[in-house]
């Protein structure tokens, strides 16, 4: 059965039971036992059913809304995303509504649960730092509700997902510090669980090998949580030993990197020419620091455009939700600054 297709006569039906027993043990009415209310609240959860929204009857009508789900609003390639999905949603007649989760399990379950309240016709997804358990979304994309996830990928079998190519982009990174001279390259790493940041390290191991460095653990630090205070701590105690004294950095992203700026001036070495500095993202600010930020540009509009494309082309039924996945990969650029060029 698909979402949106159960309603209290197929859970009344399926149990064998009266349509107003399935109503009154939906709502905890004395009168019904607790095995009945028990069974009856179990098919609704598996049928997914929603008194109010999404599974009222059988969808014949669309809402003409999709839900955006993100991280943070105020993350600078969140708000490019954004704009890229409002655009080719407006064009095509549909309205948008956005929440963020803050980076949260709990909220992002809570939020998930109030697109549906909203009858959204699908989903767009880039989810939390926290969530390892995919069970939330499993359950719609088993129930063929589309969602598409743009950014970070997760460990579900057969999504579609619109990313871009982040091995590439911390490959060339690193590559650019190696080629100015170079020698004891730090990474400042993401959460692991994220396959973004997995890609990242491994771009910035490859780039290190081509380059005829050695790999050492000690010169990659993880900064999960992504804020500068993190960074700005982790640099300043990279520079406490002379074996993991970095002469350059590669931030997986331009917060990141402008914490471990200001560790390096507040030790009173000049960027570029003592350290090198390249981030990810490109930021708003990353080009009106001093110095100006190298960085790992991301397409976010054209990501949230193609996300929402495909998107529109599941509701549509021109796509199957539960067809074979899909990995749409976009091209990133690396935008040479005076934080890195020391040649």
């Amino acid at each position: 059965m698909k979402l949106g297709q159960a309603t209290i006569k197929d859970i009344a039906r399926e149990l064998n039971v009266s349509n107003s027993t399935v109503s009154r043990a939906l709502k905890d009415y004395p009168g019904i036992s607790d095995e009945t209310k028990k069974k009856v609240k179990e098919l609704a959860e598996k049928l997914n059913y929603r008194p109010n929204a999404v599974a009222l009857s059988l969808r014949k009508s669309k809402s003409f809304t999709i839900g955006v789900i993100i991280p943070e609003v105020v993350h600078f390639f969140f708000s490019t995303v954004i704009s890229g999905i409002e655009e080719i949603a407006f064009k095509n007649g549909y309205n948008v509504i956005l929440c963020q989760t803050n980076e949260k399990l709990e909220r992002e379950k809570s939020v998930l649960n109030t697109m549906l309240d909203n009858q959204v016709d699908g989903l767009l997804v880039s989810y939390s730092k926290e969530t390892t358990d995919f069970d939330h979304f499993s359950k719609l994309l088993n129930l063929e509700f589309p969602i598409v996830f743009f950014d970070r990928l997760p460990e579900i079998d057969n999504t579609i997902n619109v990313t871009v190519n982040d091995y590439q982009g911390a490959y060339q990174a690193v590559k650019h510090l190696a080629e100015q001279g170079y020698k004891k390259i730090v990474h400042l790493a993401g959460p692991n669980n994220l396959a973004i940041s997995r890609k990242r390290k491994d771009g910035y191991i490859e780039a290190l090998r081509d380059s005829g460095m050695e790999i050492d653990e000690n010169l990659i630090l993880s900064c999960p949580n992504g804020d500068e205070k993190e960074s700005f701590d982790a640099t300043l105690k990279l520079f406490e030993k002379p074996e993991t004294r970095p002469d350059a950095i590669f931030a997986h992203h331009d917060i990141v990197a402008a914490g471990a700026m200001m560790a390096i001036k507040s030790l009173g070495l000049k960027i570029p020419e003592d350290v090198g500095v390249v981030g990810y993202s490109n930021w708003q600010f990353s080009s009106m620091i001093d110095p100006p930020l190298s960085t790992v540009a991301q397409p976010g509009s054209r990501i949230g455009e193609k996300a929402t494309e495909l998107l529109l082309q599941m509701i549509d039924g021109k796509r199957e939700a539960s067809a074979k996945g899909e990995n749409v990969v976009l091209d990133t650029e690396l935008l040479v600054r005076k934080s890195s060029v020391k040649i």
